[in-house]
């Protein structure tokens, strides 16, 4: 897989879990409500041949603990996620300038 495909995954992936996130706080008081959540670096560990591409799925989390009213969201684990998203966010684009001003560096012969 292209260093730039993957790179783009990753930032599409970080910012579909950050909407994801914000949907789960959203609806923090929603009667039933299970909270969503985003793979992507668990299919990008599975993927060990190049024929397989890693997916970018929401999946629900049914298995932890509920309230009284059927919701499962945490506000303190939903913050702690977004900041994480968020880093992981900000270091991705970091290295994707970097690979870019590399790359210019390279074609422009400096």
């Amino acid at each position: 897989m292209n260093i730039y495909n993957l790179m783009k995954m990753g930032l599409d992936a970080t910012d579909l879990r950050g909407k994801v996130i914000a949907n789960n706080v959203a609806n923090i008081n929603t009667p039933d409500y299970k909270r969503k959540y985003v793979t992507f670096e668990e299919t990008l560990n599975n993927t060990n041949d190049t024929k397989n591409k890693p997916k970018i799925e929401v999946k629900t989390d049914s298995s932890s603990e509920m309230r009284e009213d059927g919701n499962n969201v945490e506000l303190e684990n939903e913050k702690v996620n977004q900041a994480a998203t968020t880093l992981e966010y900000n270091a991705l684009v970091s290295l994707t300038n970097i690979k870019l001003a590399m790359t210019k560096s390279v074609i422009s012969g400096r």
